[in-house]
């Protein structure tokens, strides 16, 4: 399978809903090209239309998204992705595409370079990721692992925007410090948690209630550098940003 030429599977659509024929679709197609001998599928993509698509019925990109993960929650190779839905209008397919294959050879040369450099297995980033669930695709944990995130903060009085942006995917945390709110980690681990960050001295701590214990993060200042340490059941994990002037 490995001198086999890897494939991603990709489906545009409305999904409105998502079906079990759908999800045959997928299977079937993988199936085909496997007994050809020729090509490997890697991965399938789900990638729901955009709310301004003008469909008659099209319910929010939100509940269809929804629905379409809990369809997938069985499949250890079909997976949701949101940007299509997430754009300001409604993107063509041909564009979709083009994003989709630039995503895949970008995950292909990281993969490439974890093989080329033999990558050490400390506690990383990947390994928080496998301590929040253990079914995380392993590609991600090790994209993750490997980028360099750009931290952007934005404060006004006890309001707070912070954006955690990269090439391979961007989160965005709003909230109000000191008061709890519901979290949605859509992208990290497409869990929900009520979330809470106060001021501990001069460091931001962020406790979330949810299904894993022991979850949150500390973030600080260090002259030039900021410091977050972010932990879930007993794992930490430390990240370092450097100020840009």
């Amino acid at each position: 399978m490995k001198s086999r030429i890897p494939l991603v599977l990709l489906a545009c659509g409305s999904f409105n809903p998502i079906t079990n024929m759908h999800m045959r679709l997928f299977e079937l197609a993988r199936d085909h090209l496997h007994q050809t001998g020729r090509y490997r599928v890697i991965e399938g993509i789900i990638s729901p239309v955009n709310n301004n698509y003008g469909k008659k019925g099209l319910v929010s990109a939100r509940h269809r998204i929804a629905m379409a993960q809990l369809a997938l929650e069985t499949s250890d190779w079909i997976r949701v992705d949101p940007w299509e839905s997430e754009q300001e209008k409604w993107t063509e397919t041909v564009k979709v595409l083009r994003h989709h294959y630039n995503e895949s050879l970008r995950w292909l040369q990281f993969r490439k370079e974890l093989v080329r450099n033999n990558w050490p297995t400390e506690r990383t980033t990947e390994d928080f990721l496998s301590s929040l669930d253990p079914d995380v695709n392993i590609a991600v944990r090790k994209i993750a692992n490997l980028l360099k995130p750009d931290k952007e903060i934005i404060q006004n009085g006890d309001h707070m925007i912070i954006k955690t942006l990269s090439t391979f995917r961007n989160y965005i945390m709003e909230f109000d410090v000191g008061k709890e709110f519901e979290e949605d980690l859509a992208g990290v681990d497409d869990r929900k948690c009520m979330t809470n960050v106060s001021w501990d001295g001069d460091k931001l701590l962020c406790i979330q209630k949810g299904e894993k214990e022991g979850r949150g993060w500390t973030q600080w200042i260090e002259g030039d550098e900021m410091h977050l340490e972010i932990r879930v059941g007993g794992v930490k994990c430390k990240q370092v940003f450097k100020k840009v002037q």
